[in-house]
């Protein structure tokens, strides 16, 4: 669920999910913000939800949630290809913290 909402989040942070998806607002885009260090991160609004049980699976609370919980290496990718591979050895370090995979 979580890696689905990765890519809809990508695709509609770069204008190729449909529009029902909604846009998803960065921190820095928020009206009155002065411009901080946190204006060049690629971090999203989480909208506060009330009812903890269904909000939180609604794609516009789990996509900014899971987003932001990205390093900046994997959000920074500006193709679906390489959001993919950044993403996929992400999940994969994660999940094997201790294995290193030599590409030489």
């Amino acid at each position: 669920m979580a890696t689905c909402a990765l890519f809809k989040a990508f695709k509609v942070l770069h204008g190729l999910a449909p529009q029902y998806l909604g846009p998803l607002n960065r921190v820095a885009d928020l009206p009155g913000r002065r411009s901080l260090r946190s204006a060049s991160t690629s971090l999203l609004v989480v909208p506060p939800v009330r009812l903890s049980s269904v909000a939180n699976r609604a794609f516009q609370v789990v996509g900014p949630r899971t987003w932001n919980d990205l390093p900046v290496d994997v959000t920074s990718a500006e193709l679906l290809s390489t959001f993919r591979q950044r993403l996929k050895t992400h999940l994969f370090s994660k999940s094997f913290p201790g294995y290193f995979l030599d590409i030489n």
